[in-house]
């Protein structure tokens, strides 16, 4: 009896000294498991990762005199083992944003080390946007503090990036490019059509990418990644999840969301869901009242009147509503294959054109009656295979397949007029992208692929009388049945010099070709179809130099362009009061040509700081300017004598600016960040020679972060800041609209500085439950971003409740 007892004692004991060998690596503040710590030891020489519940068995680490605890964005950890066991086997880390080590992908569309990438690009992580609570994507990219949002209404926003935007920079969701042959000059909202719930991390890539990703990319890169499906590693089912709900006051926001993964040995899945709310948003009270709203548009019995705004802070007609899904499915038979599906859903409701409907003529009367934009709505399916090969022309080989379906609408009507205009728009996009990579030896590493990306346009307009529901046609937005394609092959080498030099070059060859069919019942045009083809050699070629572990210097030259798409060459509409814009058959692509230098170092866990200056020439660039139309400078459109303008290639554009940030960490969770960003840019006119103010070169903006963080808690008090602009430093098109802007003594349009202070705070209850909130613009100032169409928001409280599982 006696032996039998001791058997079961002694497996009791062997089993909780095995138990006693996994350790859980979490974050400091939050309490979350850690995935992918590298734990290490010299003596002996073991080493670990943590798995997808941030654990990891340790018992080959018997013996070791210390064990590392290694992960990028946290400060790393060195304790003896009767230091492990003295915490229980639970290791916490300390974030930290002061390291040159971050994972980067959007460089070459596969993960690479930050020291390794000769230009500026910034990372975001989920942590970090779950803190900022952003309503948004668009919103998400400016947490950062690099990117520049415009917004037209409250349902957008355009990200401008180094002095150029919309169609000139690239939006690309888990390897797929976005842009489409209808993203036009003008402001874009397509962006928000991404759920910011989603995405688990993004970056944006600072300057052309055309090597990488083609036409359109010349301001930079915004690349999000969103939810992985999570394998389980011990297999054993892995389920985890987060919930959280938001309210903030200034748009009376009411955002609810739900991800949850299901991980098994060779499947996976994750399902994600929002669903926002967004009354009409109200804007400070400190500031010019041009940015109030003192009256509105109101139809009442069938006839349109004018309306006193009780409130003039709330900006009538900006609210809108939106929903987000997305399914993932993953299949990975061996550690070398893995498939995976994607579906992605969005959709808002329909969504005003803010700043369209507080137009007033000469009279002061408003203009229109309505003016909204019909729900806009984005369908994604991607299929994506990832092979691994030991030896071959590949280590990996990725293809992704994908198919997209854009749908959009607008909708005017102007006062005491009983006829709605309706122009619906469809873009079907078809793309096909393989990307491979291969070490040829211990010095350089080989990346190549292809792209093939074809885009149909559809477009139907007609019009609709209020009370008699009669239905008349009048012309398209675009040539239906339009066609934009491109196709491409790329190589990039990535060659270590020395231990410390690294030069990063590459090719690319793009052919894109576009054809339309023009209808000339509807409208005067003086051709009936139009085919353009172009070829584009594009390439880039930098340096990185990493003189000591803690400091990198780089330098980048490199090139991109845009060919026109259907949106510039095809499009007849009114571009602001008494302007109509027409195709324009003869358009050619604009290059860019651009120089990059800059710097980062740390000091040990105290400091960071990065600098970076920059050069782009525009060449042959693309802008909207006077045009002779059938040898007409005005013709009637939707009954307006208006002047004509067409989308032209001018003859040069140029921006240079600054980019730069300084990070303290003062010690005892105390720290401080500051970013700040200038940038200049002229756009030569094609009659004097002369260079005026470009359109997306926004004035000097940045932000100053004073943070404290500890065990469960963390705080952000910030100050963002925005120069103004003087009416002879606004772009020619801005002076021409200058509705949205304030006016100074002279009554000419120009752009007032402004400062907000907020503070957002997060209290990690523990490791399920969390509460988020915050202040922003505390001292509820009234102001309206540059080139946006609405005040931005005034004093508003946010509150959100997250739960993770």
């Amino acid at each position: 009896m006696s032996t039998r007892y001791l058997i079961v004692f002694t497996l009791v004991i062997l089993q909780f000294s095995g138990l006693a060998q996994k350790v859980t690596v979490a974050d400091r503040t939050t309490g979350q498991p850690l995935v992918n710590v590298a734990i290490i030891s010299e003596n002996p020489s073991v080493s670990a990762t943590t798995n997808v519940r941030g654990q990891a068995d340790i018992a080959a680490f018997k013996g070791a005199e210390s064990i590392t605890f290694r992960h990028i964005g946290y400060q790393t950890r060195t304790l003896s083992i009767a230091e492990v066991e003295k915490l229980r086997f639970f290791i916490d880390l300390s974030p930290t944003r002061i390291t040159l080590d971050e994972v980067i992908i959007s460089a070459n569309r596969w993960e690479q080390n930050e020291r390794e990438i000769p230009q500026r690009v910034e990372k975001l992580n989920m942590q970090q946007i779950a803190f900022a609570n952003p309503q948004t994507a668009a919103d998400l990219l400016s947490v950062g503090g690099y990117a520049y949002i415009q917004k037209s209404q409250l349902a957008g926003g355009s990200p401008i990036l180094r002095g150029f935007a919309t169609n000139r920079v690239m939006l690309v969701i888990d390897g797929v490019r976005m842009n489409n042959a209808i993203f036009r000059t003008g402001n874009l909202q397509n962006v928000i059509s991404i759920d910011a719930a989603s995405v688990e991390n993004s970056e944006i890539l600072f300057g052309p990418g055309a090597v990488m990703y083609g036409s359109d990319a010349i301001g930079g890169v915004m690349d999000f990644h969103t939810l992985k499906p999570k394998f389980s590693s011990d297999g054993k089912p892995f389920v985890s999840g987060n919930t959280f709900a938001r309210f903030s006051t200034a748009n009376i926001e009411k955002t609810g969301h739900l991800d949850f993964n299901i991980g098994l040995k060779k499947w996976a899945f994750v399902t994600s869901a929002s669903w926002s709310d967004f009354d009409d948003l109200k804007a400070g009270s400190n500031g010019n009242s041009a940015f109030l709203r003192p009256k509105y548009q109101k139809t009442i019995d069938g006839v349109d009147v004018e309306v006193e705004n009780e409130d003039p802070q709330k900006q009538i007609y900006s609210g809108y509503s939106q929903l987000n899904l997305m399914q993932k499915v993953a299949f990975k038979p061996s550690e070398k294959i893995e498939l995976d599906y994607s579906f992605y859903f969005s959709e808002t409701s329909d969504a005003p054109r803010y700043d369209r409907l507080y137009l007033t003529s000469s009279d002061g009367s408003l203009v229109n009656a309505e003016w909204y934009y019909g729900p806009q709505k984005w369908v994604m399916n991607r299929l994506g295979i990832k092979l691994k090969s030991d030896h071959g022309f590949y280590d990996q080989f990725r293809i992704v397949a994908a198919h997209q379906l854009y749908e959009e609408s607008r909708h005017d009507r102007k006062m005491s007029n009983k006829r709605l205009r309706n122009q619906f728009e469809e873009v079907n996009a078809l793309t096909l992208n393989f990307d491979l990579d291969k070490k040829l030896n211990k010095k350089i590493t080989l990346f190549y692929g292809g792209e093939a990306v074809y885009n149909k346009v559809g477009s139907q307009a007609n019009r609709i009388h209020s009370e008699s529901g009669e239905i008349s046609p009048v012309n398209t937005r675009y040539p239906d049945g339009s066609t934009w394609q491109s196709y491409a092959l790329y190589t990039t080498a990535r060659i270590h010099l020395t231990t410390k030099v690294i030069i990063n070059s590459g090719l690319r060859y793009s052919y894109v070709t576009i054809d339309a069919a023009f209808d000339t019942s509807m409208f005067p045009f003086p051709f009936t179809g139009a085919s353009v083809a172009n070829g584009a050699l594009n390439g880039s070629v930098g340096l990185t130099w990493s003189p000591q572990q803690n400091w990198k210097l780089y330098t980048n030259f490199s090139s991109g362009f845009r060919s026109p798409n259907i949106d510039d060459l095809g499009k007849v509409f009114d571009s602001e009061p008494g302007s109509v814009v027409v195709p324009n058959a003869g358009l050619k692509p604009e290059y860019a040509w651009n120089a990059e230098g800059g710097t980062a170092f740390t000091m040990s866990d105290f400091a960071k700081a990065d600098f970076s200056i920059y050069y782009t020439l525009l060449d042959n660039a693309l802008a909207r300017r006077d045009f002779s139309y059938n040898g007409k400078d005005s013709l009637e459109y939707d009954g307006v004598l208006s002047r004509v303008q067409a989308i032209q290639n001018i003859t040069k554009a140029r921006v240079y600016g600054i980019q730069g940030s300084l990070q303290f960490n003062f010690g005892k969770g105390f720290g401080l960040r500051t970013i700040l960003n200038w940038q200049s840019g002229e756009e030569q006119s094609e009659d004097s020679l002369k260079y005026y103010p470009l359109r997306h070169a926004v004035p000097f903006f940045g932000s100053t972060h004073f943070t404290y963080e500890r065990q469960k808690l963390r705080f952000d008090l910030y100050a963002e800041y925005n120069a103004g602009m003087a009416f002879e430093d606004l772009p020619l098109s801005e002076r021409v609209d200058a509705t949205p802007y304030a006016k100074d003594n002279n009554g000419n349009p120009f752009v007032p500085a402004w400062t907000t202070l907020n503070f957002k705070a997060a209290w990690y209850i523990n490791r399920t439950f969390t509460l988020n909130g915050g202040v922003e613009n505390i001292t509820d100032q009234l102001y309206r971003p540059f080139a946006s169409g609405i005040s931005a928001p005034g004093r508003n409280f946010i509150l959100t409740l997250r739960a993770a599982f």
